[in-house]
């Protein structure tokens, strides 16, 4: 699994916990006064996972109180952003003269050379707080800090367009940390770099600040979660999807070309996938076949059938007696 350093407040003596925890955000994010109103008995859960040189940990807490000083920043500067994604609970920012509200899944971002003061706060100052930080070095970005900088107190919608993909991405890794080894971790690191600096791109309204490579892996990636979220539909094609994306039919294959796959080899097996899934589900065993079939983009019943014979060894309806027999035994 992925490098990572686990907290759990319940697994400390309640006089320790906030001052543990206080300790161990100063080692992994950077030198920061936590305060809270729940201190003398602080629940909180937090991991943080480490991708190369970038740190992403989810945490659930009770509401907390960050404050980066000049006086924090003479002794210590990371020289790092920190991208913050409230899920429950809000984000309230101060800096300067100025003040920022961060609803859920609103990103923002702090600087690590800049004072700010924010609370990670409850809607109703009761229960918990729940998000997501990512602490990048500045250095890794392809974007300008300077460029950068403007985003500061900005909300950037995180459940459409690149944000939401930035943001499945995150919680793909989080949810399924165990299935990666460490050495995948410089590699999604690349990933969540582009990924990041599209973002920042996109909310600057400056494409141009990409460099070619980052902005076609991260086309790629949003070409792939288009097809993922049109699965079902038997017209998507990969002349359909060039369209979708305001690219020629050749610049797409040029895409692909060092994937594991074409880009309709990667629409059937993603296709059959699903439909061997839905088949192996014994709460969908009464659905006909042929509606999985339709469902998962195969409209021809023989067409489906041949194709799954071709990639699983054995025909659907085999397929799905099979499975069935083997949950009835257990």
């Amino acid at each position: 699994m992925l490098k990572e350093t686990v907290f759990s407040s319940e697994e400390l003596p309640t006089a320790d916990r906030f001052e543990v925890f206080r300790e161990l955000i100063g080692r992994t994010h950077a030198p920061v006064e936590l305060t809270s109103n729940f201190a003398a008995a602080y629940d909180a859960h937090y991991r943080a996972l480490q991708l190369g040189a970038i740190h992403v940990w989810p945490v659930t807490c009770h509401p907390l109180r960050f404050q980066r000083t000049a006086k924090l920043i003479r002794q210590s500067d990371p020289e790092q952003f920190h991208l913050a994604l409230p899920q429950s609970g809000v984000h309230r920012l101060a800096w300067d003269d100025q003040k920022a509200q961060l609803n859920p899944y609103e990103l923002h971002v702090c600087d690590s050379s800049r004072v700010f003061d924010l609370h990670m706060d409850t809607i109703d100052g009761h229960g918990y707080f729940a998000g997501l930080g990512i602490d990048v070095p500045k250095t890794l970005l392809p974007v300008p800090a300077s460029r950068v900088e403007r985003l500061f107190g900005q909300g950037i919608p995180a459940r459409e367009g690149i944000g939401a993909l930035m943001t499945q991405f995150l919680l793909q890794i989080v949810e399924n940390s165990a299935s990666y080894e460490p050495t995948d971790g410089p590699h999604l690191e690349t990933v969540l770099i582009d990924l990041i600096a599209a973002v920042f791109a996109r909310t600057l309204d400056d494409d141009s600040a990409l460099p070619p490579e980052s902005h076609q892996r991260t086309l790629t990636l949003r070409i792939k979660a288009f097809i993922q979220q049109h699965l079902h539909d038997p017209q998507l094609t990969p002349r359909g999807i060039a369209a979708a994306h305001h690219i020629s039919l050749s610049y797409l294959h040029r895409l692909f070309q060092h994937e594991d796959d074409t880009v309709a080899g990667s629409i059937r097996c993603q296709r059959l996938e699903r439909a061997r899934r839905d088949l192996a589900d014994p709460a969908q065993h009464a659905i006909p076949i042929h509606t999985i079939a339709a469902r998962w983009g195969f409209p021809r019943a023989a067409d489906f059938s041949r194709a799954f014979h071709t990639t699983y060894g054995t025909p659907p309806r085999d397929y799905r007696h099979q499975v069935y027999q083997a949950q009835v035994e257990r």
